[in-house]
């Protein structure tokens, strides 16, 4: 609070307008989600891999989904660590999308 008040200066600041846009920013930064839905595709991307059959259509369908699920935990984060990690995931899926499209 203290932060607030010295870029506001002498503007009052109305305590619950502040906690309402706070709670807005948590729900907008928030990519449990994502993360959530990523661990999902990987642990259903890893079952078709050690299945007997071939799922070449499957595998890129969830290298898709699981792109997405990058960029969306990309674009929420402000977090330059986060940010790394991101593009490191998104540059494995790229290379997983390769090899799959040798499996089709």
């Amino acid at each position: 609070m203290g932060r607030v008040q010295t870029l506001l200066g002498d503007v009052e600041m109305d305590p619950v307008r502040i906690a309402q846009e706070v709670a807005l920013m948590v729900d907008r930064l928030d990519c449990t989600e994502e993360c959530v839905r990523l661990s999902a595709h990987i642990d259903q991307f890893r079952s078709l891999v050690e299945g007997p059959e071939l799922a070449g259509r499957k595998l890129n369908f969830l290298l898709q989904e699981m792109n997405r699920e990058a960029n969306t935990i990309g674009a929420k984060s402000n977090d330059v660590e986060i940010t790394r990690a991101v593009i490191v995931i998104k540059e494995e899926i790229e290379r997983l999308r390769e090899q799959v499209q040798n499996v089709e």
